[in-house]
């Protein structure tokens, strides 16, 4: 059984202001767990079945960990059903944001879905992106969703939040700024260089004004049907693919 303090811990972690408080976060699944134990993130504890455990090799010595019927582990999570493992992990320390002078960054503002916000994150690491630049009104890359939506990805790839508009407007000049807009250019006809910053706006709305103000180019991409728009993390996948059409 996993003591009260344990049960009380895990809790605490699906809000925002305790995972920021404690330095940790959660993750849930057997997959992400064996992400997060190959990455150099550190794992405070991992909940696991005995099933799970007779399948993934040793946990490293220093790791506490507890056995747990499928259960209690689906009780103790978010997970509609977890038949695995849920791991508590301290928040990566935060690499240097450097301007993405000949390499490709992600930037998102108000992408408050977590299950885009997963898939973007996602999208960054298949593409090798240096990184993924969120607004401070986006939904928490660390949240249990989106860490699950990840499939992974978030062992790999720095996140930083930022006041975007200003950091947007920080940037030096010669670093190109695209973002996803209905008046832009077809990006079909571009020849598009993996350097500099790919915004996409919110869900429902797109980029703020302030940020749209940051563009340096704005990109569209055509239809021939009838829907009325696209998906954010689809919209990102269709623009990051034509900036690594060489690939």
């Amino acid at each position: 059984m996993v003591s009260k303090a344990l049960k009380t811990r895990v809790e605490q972690l699906k809000q925002k202001k305790y995972r920021k408080r404690l330095g940790l976060f959660l993750v849930e699944g057997g997959k992400s767990v064996l992400e997060l134990l190959a990455s150099d993130l550190v794992t405070e504890r991992v909940f696991m079945t005995a099933e799970y455990g007779t399948k993934i090799p040793p946990l490293p010595a220093a790791v506490p960990f507890e056995l747990v019927s499928e259960d209690e582990l689906t009780r103790l999570g978010t997970l509609a059903t977890n038949t695995t493992a849920l791991a508590i992990a301290h928040l990566p320390d935060e690499p240097p944001l450097l301007p993405p002078t000949t390499t490709l960054l992600l930037a998102l503002d108000q992408v408050r879905d977590p299950g885009n916000m997963g898939t973007l994150i996602r999208l960054a690491d298949w593409y090798g992106l240096q990184g993924v630049v969120c607004s401070d009104t986006c939904a928490d890359p660390w949240a249990p969703k989106t860490v699950a939506a990840t499939m992974g990805s978030f062992a790999r790839v720095p996140v930083w939040q930022r006041d975007l508009p200003q950091w947007l407007d920080n940037l030096p000049p010669s670093v190109p700024r695209y973002g996803a807009h209905l008046e832009g250019n077809n990006v079909h006809r571009l020849t598009l260089r993996p350097a500099g910053v790919l915004i996409m706006g919110s869900e429902s709305h797109g980029p703020r004004p302030e940020v749209l103000a940051c563009l340096t180019q704005r990109l569209y991409i055509p239809g021939a049907g009838g829907a009325e728009s696209l998906n954010v993390a689809i919209s990102a996948a269709i623009l990051l693919d034509n900036f690594h059409r060489e690939l």
